[in-house]
């Protein structure tokens, strides 16, 4: 049975006058769940960037991860860029229960937030060896599902009140390419599925069976009083990463950076942080900091700060990116492979605090 939430959006004070620009991509490659594609690049992007993906809870969208939380804040300063993942599908949640998604290049959801960054390195300089994830509540099931599947992508992800990949495991939530929203999974909600970290760690390395490189870095928060992704996967979550990861279940280092903050280490290669008195209402104001810090976001690029120049040109074949604001510029650019790209970028509208909200299933 679904369950209803309200996860309440952390208010928080803008670096700058204003966001800048939240930005559609289109017809970005093979899209059979008909996803949306936004990005954010800012003014003084660093060459080459990283990216970070930010994806979206239930009945979410691109816009609410934009504007209700600190991730554009510290990409305005850091000089990294952001994609935004969207589901058009009815309730608005992630595909993280069939083998599809579950599976690496299986097509579905998972699948095509690859086919976006894709697209992304051939629009843009980007660092590959500096590709994030980070999610809330069912984007970071999703956080999970990629760190599991692409551990060659991504060098780090932060996952918000999230489940172990494949928890939500199912088949009978309804056709994700469709307008139902994918199944829901009542047990691994209730926080009732367990196993060893032995058992996790093994589903996880299945995720991508023929990898042997250096896996991704992971950072887990929960509320300690949260029930609709209970508080109980939060643990699964934490042997899930370390087995893979290949440390101990014993922190190293156990400390309260902020009151009600528990912040354990294991090793160098997994961090968590369990909220006390919080539920499903991640994250809150300064928690971003500290993921932008675990990630290094924060750290000087090796490369320059680029402006964007304003180009137009015309081909057959289009790749289009649209906002629902007033026009300001417009960016035209030619990947390798001949396709062409245009961005319409405009001021977001937004100079004052951020507030937002939204509810759903998961």
């Amino acid at each position: 049975m679904k369950l209803n939430l309200l996860i309440v959006l952390s208010a928080f004070a803008l670096a700058s006058s204003c966001l800048g620009s939240l930005v559609q991509v289109t017809n970005f490659g093979s899209n059979p769940n008909n996803l949306n594609m936004y990005e954010h690049v800012p003014s003084n992007v660093k060459s080459p960037a990283a990216l970070l993906v930010a994806i979206h809870c239930c009945t979410c969208s691109a816009s609410t991860i934009y504007n209700g939380y600190e991730f554009v804040n510290f990409a305005n300063t850091y000089g990294y860029i952001i994609l935004f993942p969207e589901v058009t599908r009815s309730g608005k949640c992630w595909d993280v229960s069939t083998s599809k998604s579950l599976t690496r290049n299986g097509g579905s959801d998972s699948t095509i937030i690859l086919t976006m960054i894709a697209n992304m390195k051939t629009r843009h300089n980007i660092d590959a060896s500096r590709i994030f994830v980070t999610g809330v509540s069912s984007g970071a099931m999703m956080t999970n599902v990629l760190l599991a599947e692409y551990p060659d992508v991504f060098k780090a992800g932060a996952a918000f009140m999230g489940v172990p990949y494949t928890c939500f495991a199912t088949e009978s939530g309804g056709d994700p390419s469709g307008s139902q929203a994918a199944g829901w999974n009542s047990a691994c909600a209730s926080g009732t599925v367990s196993k060893t970290a032995q058992q996790w760690g093994d589903i996880a390395r299945a995720g991508d069976p023929g990898f042997s490189g250096t896996r991704p870095l992971v950072q887990l928060w929960h509320g300690s009083t949260d029930t609709t992704l209970n508080y109980a996967n939060f643990a699964e979550e934490i042997k899930m990463w370390t087995n893979v990861a290949g440390v101990s279940q014993t922190p190293t280092s156990t400390d309260s950076p902020v009151s009600g903050w528990t912040r354990t280490k294991y090793g160098n290669t997994v961090e968590a942080y369990s909220i006390s008195g919080v539920g499903h209402a991640l994250p809150q104001t300064g928690m971003v900091q500290y993921m932008v810090t675990f990630m290094g976001l924060d750290k000087a690029s090796t490369g320059t700060t680029t402006t964007t120049t304003t180009t137009t040109t015309t081909t057959a074949k289009t790749t289009t990116t649209t906002t629902t604001t007033t026009t300001t510029a417009k960016t035209t650019t030619t990947s390798a492979a001949g396709q062409t790209t245009t961005t319409t970028t405009a001021s977001s509208g937004n100079c004052s605090a951020k507030y937002g909200q939204c509810g759903g299933t998961y």
